[in-house]
């Protein structure tokens, strides 16, 4: 019989507002070719030349504005999300950060350590872009490649369109709605849609 387990894919986040963090962060996130579509010698001089000098340092001042005392917001958000959904599906379930961590090799193998042959993979974007939900399904499936190639997974596609999606987007938003207390509601995404 076979063990079920989930991944949550989600962007990352820097370790701490420290600006060597933000660096290595920034480093990784930017170097992807999926983030910056670029060959790879035009993306290591825009990044390592005339990115990395300045804006670690920058938006470490801006990490450090919305860090809360136990961490940064994407990752509590994440682990409560997590922790929420291995409760109610009662299997294991593990999260994984594109970059930074906790890295998704390692979300993979916590899973792994735990006996899953049968991995149901959450992507936790609901549209499809390139530097977002694609580049996050990649690196872990390079993971499993490496960890283990005959690892049955199954892939949620985007779920913008879905009903209970979008049902939950409108209770979400429905009080400030019903306030009438705002000039424009904007969603917002990390990525591109395609």
């Amino acid at each position: 019989m076979s063990k079920q387990g989930v991944i949550l894919l989600n962007l990352g986040s820097p370790d701490s507002t420290e600006v060597s963090d933000v660096r290595s962060y920034l480093r990784e996130f930017l170097m992807d070719g999926r983030v910056l579509d670029a060959p790879f010698a035009i993306r290591w001089f825009l990044v390592n030349c005339l990115i990395l000098p300045t804006r670690p340092r920058e938006s470490a001042e801006a990490y450090a504005e919305i860090w809360q005392d136990e961490g940064s917001p994407l990752i509590l958000t994440s682990r409560k999300q997590q922790a929420a959904l291995a409760a109610k599906l009662d299997i294991p379930v593990s999260l994984g950060m594109r970059y930074g961590n906790p890295s998704t090799p390692d979300a993979l193998k916590e899973l792994l350590d735990l006996g899953v042959d049968d991995l149901f993979i959450i992507p936790m974007y609901p549209h499809y872009a390139m530097s977002s939900y694609e580049t996050a399904v990649v690196a872990l499936m390079d993971a499993v490649r490496e960890q283990k190639p005959d690892l049955k997974t199954t892939l949620l596609p985007p779920f913008y369109q879905d009903p209970g999606y979008i049902d939950a987007m409108i209770e979400r938003a429905r009080p400030s709605i019903e306030s009438g207390d705002f000039d424009k509601l904007v969603f917002s995404f990390h990525g591109i849609p395609q």
